[in-house]
């Protein structure tokens, strides 16, 4: 029996669920998640921080867009605060203090920062290794993001405004209608008007299986792991440190640290693992940089972060295909840009126009089309 519906989603991680929040306002929404968890692949394994400095570009613009969802989310939408303190240190070593300066001047017209010489920075952070970390920037109001929290607030509120979530339930056929998108699942056939695809690493395969040409996306693995800290460190006030080059990081974890490569190293879309390789040079840059000694690893793992060839997201109804939105290629900014991304593919489609308070931060429509590729 065919059902209907007036948004299809394609996806249950952090895109998909807040783009149902977003559509669940105005119409009967349908989310399709194929694995038995919302939220399995990469939305689960991220280690998401609010930052302003770090990114550039459109990506700030869509980081700034979505603070204050993040700082004062909707009354019920979680029990819990979604952000909490922990400042950023951008690290460089002499040979990277043209990169830090750089950053600094790029990011310092909008978000306060500071510059810190290597004293200062082992102040703030006394693991590091005395003489290593020759210029810092130092962004005091960035944040951790309860991913878990902010994710299942989406899930949550999409239920509330009547939309229907069925997990364990992969797309087998997409196909063009008169009318629209006809969508088979395991579970059930649906008669749609919009179909969003957010299905992450998978949203090519997604397309190509509705004859949608594909927007060239690279999913890249990066892989994280926790260790220890030592007797005597103070992880309270510690800050997430990373590496200028974004050759590491590290941060303090629930009485631990977790660290990374932050590499990106492109593969096909499946359920990845971590590569002991990528374990052991992680370990051994962040040794380097600090007086930590890593002997044990208490738990590792790893997720895919997508990208087209410019590494800006893609938002908006395929220029072939009418009625398919994209809702791809977020990168490692996804989470904290969930928000506005929602709201933007949700204007667009209720209303054909970016919301206004995305353009009157400098946001066009034709920035994120994947008409643009």
């Amino acid at each position: 029996m065919t059902k209907t519906a007036d948004f299809l989603v394609i996806g249950g991680g952090i895109a998909g669920a807040a783009a149902a929040y977003e559509l669940a306002a105005d119409g009967r929404v349908v989310l399709l998640e194929r694995e038995p968890v919302a939220g399995y692949h990469t939305t689960g394994r991220s280690a998401a921080l609010y930052t302003e400095a770090w990114e550039k570009g459109v990506w700030r613009t869509l980081t700034v867009a979505s603070r204050a969802f993040l700082e004062h989310p909707p009354p019920g939408f979680t029990d819990y605060p979604l952000l909490s303190h922990l400042p950023l240190l951008i690290i460089g070593r002499d040979d990277q203090r043209r990169l830090v300066e750089e950053l600094a001047a790029d990011a310092g017209r909008n978000v306060e920062l500071a510059l810190l010489d290597d004293e200062a920075a082992r102040n703030l952070c006394p693991v590091l290794r005395p003489g290593y970390a020759s210029l810092s920037i130092l962004e005091p109001a960035s944040r951790a993001i309860d991913v878990d929290a902010l994710h299942q607030g989406f899930l949550r509120g999409s239920r509330r405004r009547g939309a229907t979530i069925e997990l364990g339930s992969e797309v087998e056929r997409l196909e063009g209608t008169s009318a629209g998108w006809r969508v088979s699942s395991r579970q059930h056939v649906y008669d749609t008007r919009i179909v969003v695809n957010a299905a992450g690493a998978w949203c090519d395969v997604v397309a190509r299986m509705g004859g949608v040409g594909p927007i060239g996306l690279v999913p890249k693995r990066r892989t994280a792991f926790t260790f220890a800290a030592p007797e005597g460190v103070d992880l309270g006030e510690m800050p997430m440190v990373v590496d200028v080059s974004e050759q590491f990081y590290f941060k303090p974890e629930v009485g631990q640290f977790m660290g990374s490569l932050a590499e990106a190293t492109p593969m096909e879309p499946h359920d990845v693992r971590p590569e002991e390789i990528d374990v052991a040079l992680a370990i051994e840059r962040i040794e380097a940089a600090t007086t930590l000694q890593i002997r044990h690893v208490r738990r590792s793992w790893a997720g895919l972060r997508s990208f087209v060839s410019d590494e800006l997201p893609v938002v908006g109804e395929d220029p072939a295909a009418a009625g398919f939105y994209w809702l791809a290629g977020q990168g490692g900014a996804g989470i904290m840009t969930a928000s506005a991304m929602a709201r933007l593919v949700a204007g667009l489609i209720i209303k054909g126009a970016v919301p206004q308070d995305l353009a009157d931060l400098g946001l066009s429509k034709g920035q994120l089309a994947p008409s643009r590729l």
